[in-house]
């Protein structure tokens, strides 16, 4: 039997063993062929009665008050969750309806920029002299 069965310790995904890597400044020099295992809470439990040197006893103490802070800081948090997904909810709805208005505002600017062209485009068909003109306005 293996110390370490399948469910004390998974294998990284491709996306966190980047984020880990950009967490702890770790030089990529040399490469992995393989994602890491990594050790769960009893993978860590079952390290423990492994290592025997004081100093590996001393971390394993270390590690687990992290794991038994962790615990009870999600226990006293555990409504953040729902309240970070709806805001998260929120501003994908805020987002996609500032896209719609700048969609609506490069429309807007394209139709002035068309009044702009049919203003200054030069007017063809038969042009009145100033005369008859005046003569126009002295009949209304």
């Amino acid at each position: 039997m293996p110390r370490f069965p399948e469910d004390f310790m998974f294998q990284l995904s491709e996306e966190e063993f980047k984020n880990l890597i950009s967490q702890f400044a770790t030089s990529s020099w040399g490469g992995r062929r393989k994602l890491p295992l990594v050790f769960t809470e009893h993978g860590v439990l079952m390290l423990s009665s492994v290592l025997n040197s004081e100093r590996a006893i001393k971390v394993n103490i270390q590690v687990m008050r992290i794991y038994i802070r962790m615990r009870e800081m999600m226990m006293l948090h555990k409504d953040i969750m729902p309240r970070l997904e709806s805001v998260e909810r929120k501003l994908n709805l805020h987002d996609n309806r500032i896209t719609v208005v700048f969609e609506h505002l490069k429309q807007f600017e394209h139709f002035k920029q068309q009044e702009l062209k049919q203003k200054v485009r030069p007017k063809i068909g038969y042009k009145l002299s100033k005369a008859d003109q005046l003569k126009i306005i002295e009949i209304q």
